[in-house]
């Protein structure tokens, strides 16, 4: 009889108990959302007029309102993600596909890399010079290709045998970004002789101003599957020199996704995400320290990475669609929307 009372109330319990688990996980359901960055730096409200301001901001909201459609429409994040960056490559406006910024020879290098949640596959390209939608080679390399990471010519040959048609380099030819490398010139010019007639590099870099050294698009989304996905593409630092590459190619730098954690895109000064492993960072503390993304990101962005002397910022979402987008420049670009509402798009802090 005992047994039997036990029992009763074990069920009783564990129907209690399964109400309660149903209830609160409807409470929290997810919601599919998309976030994207068109870069952080020393954005001076000063500096931009009020056509220029308008340019950002209509473009921005083109890109997520591209990448909220996918997801409208039941499409997969992966999708959603590569949607709103070739709308921000194609555009001269950000430091990406069309609007990359020159090496210190002349030239345009380009990087991009993806990442899937759901299989934890990812893909980048580093360093190619004919590739119109870099983040599209980044899909092909993680969906076709044994390997993770490609490079210069060889992941442009690899690009040819999946199809891609290259475009000559001066497809990247753009007159503001050709005067801002004759001004990062000017003062690398200035700052590199070190001690003893020796070139200081790192010297030279340091003195250059914040927008010199970065500028990035990215996009990370959560789509009705519950599927996470982010990606980044870049032109990399302007008067870059040596084959420079930053931390927009590198998984779990610039780039990270892990379903049932969070996604991740970064646009800052690519040494110190590098080193911070920032995107990773962020995900780790959500994973295993049980923190909401919201405080990850700030804890990384604005406490680790300010007290290594590292600027820039990140857009990050988690499993239930809530979003982040921190950063310790004086501006992002940047919009968000969530399932049901219309686009934000801001620049400051607040606006």
């Amino acid at each position: 009889m005992k047994q039997l009372l036990l029992c009763g109330m074990s069920a009783l319990l564990g129907l209690s108990l399964s109400a309660g688990l149903s209830a609160n996980v409807n409470a929290e359901e997810s919601r599919f959302s998309i976030a994207i960055h068109g870069g952080a730096g020393t954005i001076s409200k000063a500096n931009l007029t009020s056509a220029q301001e308008q340019a950002y901001r209509d473009k921005l909201k083109q890109a997520v309102d591209a990448g909220y459609r996918v997801l409208e429409q039941g499409g997969d994040s992966l999708s959603a993600v590569t949607a709103a960056i070739n709308i921000l490559e194609d555009s001269p406006l950000f430091n990406a596909g069309l609007g990359a910024v020159y090496t210190y020879e002349g030239a345009h290098e380009l990087d991009a890399s993806i990442m899937d949640g759901k299989t934890m596959n990812a893909g980048a390209i580093a360093g190619v010079k004919h590739i119109k939608n870099p983040i599209n080679l980044a899909q092909s390399v993680m969906e076709y290709s044994p390997h993770v990471m490609l490079s210069g010519s060889g992941a442009e040959e690899f690009a040819l045998s999946q199809g891609f048609t290259l475009v000559p380099s001066a497809y990247f030819d753009t007159d503001t970004r050709y005067q801002q490398l004759q001004d990062a010139k000017q003062k690398l010019k200035a700052a590199e002789q070190g001690a003893q007639g020796k070139i200081d590099h790192q010297a030279a870099v340091n003195y250059l101003d914040l927008d010199y050294k970065f500028g990035t698009v990215g996009a990370v989304a959560l789509d009705k599957q519950g599927n996470l996905a982010a990606g980044t593409s870049t032109g990399g630092m302007t008067a870059k020199r040596f084959g420079r590459i930053g931390d927009s190619p590198v998984i779990g730098a610039g780039t990270y996704a892990e379903n049932g954690v969070c996604a991740v895109s970064a646009t800052g000064h690519g040494e110190y995400f590098i080193r911070y492993h920032v995107a990773g960072d962020i995900c780790a503390r959500v994973k295993y320290q049980h923190k909401t993304v919201v405080q990850a990101a700030d804890e990384v962005i604005n406490q680790r990475l300010v007290g290594a002397g590292g600027t820039g910022g990140v857009i990050a979402i988690d499993q239930r669609g809530n979003i982040a987008t921190p950063f310790n420049t004086e501006g992002m670009y940047r919009a968000t929307r969530k399932e049901g509402e219309p686009a934000q798009v801001l620049i400051w802090q607040d606006h």
